[in-house]
């Protein structure tokens, strides 16, 4: 039997473009394998680029949104 994956949650609600990228950034840092970070965003302008950064540096990656209150949420993993 595997052990699930180590989860994070990275909350950028309320911060604009470039701060939720930033952030994004500095958490995948310390992610470990097999990891998952779920980073929730309320800046729509910045959830493409957090997407874009994540696929670009070989994490898999889900959006889903808006969500309630306008929340996006991007589920970042280790492929």
């Amino acid at each position: 039997m595997s052990a699930a994956a180590p989860a994070s949650l990275l909350d950028v609600c309320g911060l604009n473009c470039p701060l939720p990228l930033i952030k994004t950034k500095k958490a995948l840092l310390s992610l470990p394998p097999n990891g998952v970070l779920t980073v929730l965003i309320t800046d729509p302008d910045s959830v493409p680029d957090v997407r874009a950064f994540a696929q670009t540096s070989g994490y898999a990656v889900a959006v889903s949104g808006p969500e309630a209150a306008g929340v996006y949420r991007v589920v970042i993993s280790r492929a």
